[in-house]
């Protein structure tokens, strides 16, 4: 979400979506001859720019930029190695970001852009730690990676391996430290999204993608900018994908997936179920909607 008004959405088949008018109407406006490519991230800037990442083994992870509301598209980004696959991308302000691939050669492989995504360059591992056998981030809701901007703070959570963990960076994603979490790990288990509200308040929501109505300890909250991480006192109590604060009510979040929604008032400490539909990501307007009937405050998708 751009605004109350403005907001991007990206999905399988090539699809990108825009609204201009607050959700009431939505245009397709994703790349051409990209209907193989499944869009699982897209960060966008205002009602005209935005990047969209597509998913994928190998050439299959791509970067595409626009700046004119989706009438064109420039890819800005095609990975070559195929022993990389890219997860989600995310940004720091306008013209810093970073896109995140699962490990090659031991460990995860960072792209930066500092022009908006015009352009990438992969980043040195010399200073990534060592990924644990089987570990992976999941390219679920686009949110295994984000960050607390603007400012240098970045982190990314994981799954797959002995423990889900979070890495965290304090210089643009040059250097990481990682963290490991409560939250169950396994062959499709760990952590599938994060939430900063600032530098040091954050939540992580995930669980099982193959055992979806079953999560013991599936969230947690960390006051320390990802150091510690407790298991919250309620949890979801089945998988979430998506999570996101609400930025114009303090300590508020919210969590999806595929069997309901969720809300926490207290900052992450304690979860109550709203809804029970399916939906796979979460996103919230950065200021208050307006006091009009049709106005929105966030979307579930």
């Amino acid at each position: 979400m751009v605004s109350a008004k403005v907001a991007w959405a990206s999905g399988s088949a090539g699809t990108v979506l825009r609204t201009v008018d607050g959700g009431r109407t939505w245009r397709q406006v994703g790349p051409p001859d990209t209907a193989d490519l499944q869009f699982r991230d897209i960060e966008a800037f205002s009602a005209d720019r935005a990047v969209a990442l597509p998913i994928g083994e190998g050439e299959a992870s791509r970067v595409y930029a626009t700046s004119d509301g989706g009438r064109t598209w420039t890819e800005t980004f095609r990975n070559d190695d195929p022993r990389a696959f890219y997860d989600c991308i995310a940004f720091f302000d306008h013209r810093r970001g970073l896109a995140l691939s699962d490990p090659v050669d031991g460990r995860f492989r960072i792209a930066s852009t500092m022009d908006g995504g015009r352009s990438w360059k992969v980043l040195p591992p010399d200073r990534m730690p060592d990924a644990l056998a089987g570990e992976f981030a999941f390219a679920a809701s686009g949110t295994c990676l984000v960050t607390a901007g603007p400012g240098p703070w970045a982190w990314f959570a994981t799954g797959g391996g002995e423990t889900a963990r979070v890495f965290a960076s304090s210089d643009y994603g040059r250097s990481w430290k990682v963290s490991d979490s409560p939250v169950p790990s396994g062959a499709s288990a760990g952590i599938y999204s994060l939430a900063f509200r600032d530098p040091r308040h954050g939540i992580a929501v995930g669980g099982d993608f193959a055992a979806p109505t079953t999560a013991p300890d599936g969230a947690a909250t960390t006051h320390d900018g990802g150091r510690t991480w407790h298991v919250a006192r309620s949890v979801p109590g089945e998988y979430r994908s998506g999570a996101a604060w609400v930025p114009w009510r303090w300590n508020t979040a919210l969590a999806v997936g595929p069997t309901g929604s969720d809300v926490s008032r207290d900052g992450g400490r304690t979860w109550t179920r709203f809804d029970t539909g399916s939906f796979d990501a979460v996103d919230c307007a950065p200021t208050a909607p307006a006091g009009r009937r049709g106005s929105r405050a966030g979307w579930l998708g």
